[in-house]
């Protein structure tokens, strides 16, 4: 026996921990990887640079790294990658991770970690990166041993993208990463407590089913787990066979076209009157990849209160953790939709004509729109319409977080998958340019439009170096209304208009164009409303290297509607203390049975 593992040892390849990573990665299939090198990653970052198939791209700042790796993972749908050192380098990842993982985005995260005689003496640079990120990532992993990485790495991408997508961290020592031992790749993993449900139970579906044709409100309730599932077409299937009428989360906007008669664009706390309208006045909720969170939901107790629910999801954590679901289905999103609709197939049901003509009046009567600006000023909503207009069709849009990302949402064309990339769960500043370069380093054939705000610019610009080191020609908008935004609007309607610490001076420091420039950047500043195509259309037509488009616009431009934060979407405005007619009820539309909504209510409370 003895001399048969003598015999297999000497046909196996000897190799350093470090050169084990790289290996691995080359056979997971790894093409990109973002990081930042120091002490602890030094013996990988070795072998990397001899690495014909990973190529490496060297960021500023590791959170950077992270976002670029979600960027990448959202516009590909393959598992981004990222790579830090030990200590400072692997918190500074924590923002991006916690990110990935309330957005179930697949992202592989490799730190350094000190030796493992060092761990727990306070070494240099030496950070529990692994209790850290325990709650804030699918799994993580500590690898003392260099013959434990090809199981780590190859578990970190399958537990990365399977089931409910999200981040995984492999902390692994110096040592692990420069003791020599045979390389063995793994036949199977192990596993035995991660079982993801992807197929949906046959009953379960058939009582879906039985619902979908007694409702008379129905409403697909869209989130985020449709996108992950690449289920976009099971989704136009179920709505074609049934007429039901869709509303897209935050995170769901690319996954059903905006200009689809049945599109009633997205609910929740910004969001369009039909969509949270037909929320709150349905009679069936069919929620499939969503969580019920609170920015959908308002006030949880008075939310969809005379709706039965079907609620669809590959994590059964999901389920009923918000609001209690009549029918609970665990599965996958592309697998449920299309059980779904194949249940449904030569079915009779139910004429909901009328509800749907009352909702697409609600949409005609209170569509998205905005004030002009007082003269010279520009709107900046007016210019994210234009960039999206002006796009070419296969342009993926990137957002930060704050006023910009809310008119984003309702003003640019949603019409194809895998083109709108946004911060949802963390609603996290500094999002945008580095997401913008994974987007691009991955899909380099598509136009990719960041549209930022000046307070989000600041956090993470300086990845524009790196998008124009390597050949990344993102094209930014900055829209600068000099102000952190979205707190100044909250600031005016709750707080008196006492504006704590929320201008930027952004008119005055720092200069956007010159900044830009000093990156390698193409650069120019819009104030005049009458120029915001003409500078679209030049930025479109530059490719040669990043373009930032500095937009100078009105200060005071506010998000509507808006529901108040702990108030029920019944109260939503369309303006300050204007609120729509809910008078409507259609034709012959059948009304909410009132019984259920008191049981429905008391189920939530």
């Amino acid at each position: 026996m003895e001399d048969d593992m003598a015999e297999k040892s000497r046909h196996q390849r000897m190799m350093i921990g470090a050169q084990i990573i790289i290996e691995s990665l080359e056979k997971l299939g790894v093409e990109v990887v973002f990081g930042l090198p120091g002490g602890a990653i030094m013996p990988t970052y070795d072998p990397l640079m001899d690495s014909a198939k990973v190529r490496h791209i060297l960021v500023r700042h590791e959170q950077g790294a992270g976002h670029a790796a979600e960027g990448y993972a959202v516009a590909t749908g393959k598992v981004g990658v990222c790579m830090a050192t030990s200590g400072p380098g692997a918190t500074n990842l924590v923002t991006p991770l916690s990110d990935a993982y309330l957005d179930s985005v697949p992202v592989v995260a490799i730190t350094g970690q000190v030796g493992t005689s060092l761990i727990g003496t306070d070494g240099f640079q030496e950070a529990d990166i692994r209790g850290i990120t325990m709650p804030i990532t699918k799994h993580n992993f500590l690898v003392t041993r260099a013959e434990d990485i090809p199981l780590a790495m190859s578990e970190a991408f399958h537990i990365a993208s399977t089931g409910r997508p999200g981040p995984v961290l492999i902390d692994i020592t110096k040592d692990a990463q420069t003791a020599v031992v045979p390389f063995k790749w793994p036949k199977q993993h192990d596993l035995p407590g991660y079982k993801p449900t992807t197929r949906p139970h046959s009953r379960q579906i058939k009582e879906a089913s039985d619902l979908i044709r007694a409702a008379h409100r129905p409403v697909l309730y869209v989130g985020g787990g449709v996108a992950k599932a690449e289920a976009a077409a099971e989704l136009a299937r179920l709505v074609d066979l049934t007429g039901i009428p869709v509303a897209t989360t935050l995170m769901a906007r690319d996954v059903f076209p905006a200009t689809h008669p049945l599109a009633l664009g997205m609910p929740g706390m910004h969001g369009a009157v039909a969509a949270v309208g037909a929320l709150q006045r349905a009679d069936l909720l069919i929620a499939v990849g969503t969580r019920f969170d609170d920015r959908v939901t308002g006030r949880l107790d008075t939310f969809a209160p005379g709706a039965k629910v079907i609620h669809a999801d590959i994590d059964p954590a999901e389920i009923g953790k918000n609001r209690h679901a009549e029918v609970p289905i665990v599965g996958d999103a592309r697998l449920t939709l299309t059980q779904l609709a194949d249940s449904l197939e030569g079915k009779d049901l139910p004429d909901i004509s009328a509800w749907v003509r009352q909702l697409q009046r609600m949409q005609q009567t209170y569509a998205p729109s905005w004030e002009e600006a007082p003269e010279p000023e520009i709107s900046p909503q007016q210019v994210i319409q234009r960039i999206g207009a002006l796009a070419p069709k296969d342009t993926v849009f990137v957002t930060g977080v704050g006023q910009h990302q809310m008119w984003a949402s309702h003003f640019l064309p949603h019409d194809k998958p895998r083109s709108w990339l946004t911060s949802g769960g963390a609603g996290t500043m500094g999002y945008c340019i580095p997401a913008a370069l994974g987007a691009k380093i991955g899909r380099p054939e598509s136009t990719v439009w960041g549209i930022d705000g000046d307070g989000c610019f600041q956090m993470t610009n300086q990845e524009l170096v790196t998008a124009a080191l390597n050949g990344a020609p993102v094209k930014i908008a900055i829209i600068n209304n000099n102000v952190l935004g979205m707190v100044r609007q909250w600031q005016i309607l709750f707080f008196e208009s006492r504006f704590s610490h929320t201008d930027l001076h952004s008119d005055r420091l720092p200069d956007f164009v010159k900044l830009a420039e000093a990156m390698g950047c193409a650069a120019f500043r819009v104030t005049d409303p009458g120029k915001v195509d003409e500078a679209i259309t030049a930025a479109n037509e530059i490719n040669d290297r990043p373009v930032v488009v500095e937009f100078v616009v009105h200060t005071d431009a506010m998000v509507w509607p808006m529901v108040a934060s702990g108030a029920s979407n019944d109260e939503i405005k369309i303006a300050r203390d204007m609120a729509p007619d809910w008078s409507d009820d259609g034709d012959d539309v059948a009304p909410v049975d009132e019984d259920n909504s008191d049981d429905e209510t008391e189920e939530t409370r």
